[in-house]
């Protein structure tokens, strides 16, 4: 972690810890408060994860029932560790959507961002539904306004996909790569070229983030911007020429 702080902006301190004690078995029952402790010391200005997995997945592990995973982060909390975000692994066979949609909901009530880390589809399943079960899962964290971000689980091996894969060994896109490259077009702000009401006004749905707008009226124009933050209300901006 010295060699590169400042240079990661999230470390998954110990990862899969509702299942596995290997440190608390060898260092003692606060080996994994400690590691937090030290990782915020040492990189005070990263966000540190809890990171596990069967949280969003399923409901027939016991070790990794949302209310364990909510238990362990409380009781880390609660010992002093700096815990800033929530890393949810998505290994799915068949996802169970109202339930990842109730255990997103749930976590979000501890207000910290969330980060769906590991998302793949088991090879069991054929390649066509495959993706399309990678688009439902996708779509249900993106559409979550807790889920800041999504990762991945989809590593190219000389030897083939550990579970799923994006494209194939000559890098041509298998139907999760094509699933992959739809949703990043849909959900990327573009430029919109429209006309106001008759009372001037013009409204739009958009992403979080900064836009610049550019007003033109006869022969006057005004550039302005404004920001869409997290809100349950309807934003209203005003520009004036």
């Amino acid at each position: 972690m010295n060699k590169y702080k400042e240079e990661f902006i999230h470390w998954d301190v110990s990862n899969e810890m509702l299942h596995f004690d290997f440190y608390e078995e060898k260092l003692g029952p606060n080996a994994t408060l400690d590691f937090f402790k030290t990782a915020h010391e040492i990189d005070p200005l990263a966000t540190l994860f809890m990171n596990d997995f069967n949280v969003v997945e399923t409901c027939v592990d016991v070790n990794s029932t949302v209310d364990s995973y909510i238990l362990r982060l409380k009781d880390l909390k609660k010992g002093g560790a700096t815990m800033d975000g929530i890393g949810l692994e998505g290994h799915f066979t068949v996802p169970n959507l109202p339930l990842m949609r109730a255990v997103l909901d749930k976590l979000a009530t501890l207000g910290l961002p969330i980060w769906l880390t590991e998302i793949d589809i088991s090879n069991t399943i054929d390649r066509q539904t495959q993706a399309i079960y990678l688009e439902q899962v996708l779509r249900e964290g993106f559409s979550h306004p807790y889920v800041n971000g999504i990762m991945l689980w989809t590593a190219l091996h000389p030897n083939g996909c550990y579970q799923m894969c994006l494209t194939d060994n000559n890098l041509h896109n298998l139907p999760a790569g094509d699933v992959v490259d739809k949703l990043l077009q849909e959900w990327q702000t573009e430029d919109i070229m429209e006309q106001t009401d008759d009372h001037g006004s013009y409204s739009f749905f958009g992403f979080l983030g900064e836009y610049n707008v550019k007003v033109k009226y006869g022969n006057r124009t005004i550039n302005s911007s404004f920001s869409l933050c997290k809100s349950d209300e309807t934003r209203h901006f005003k520009i004036h020429l």
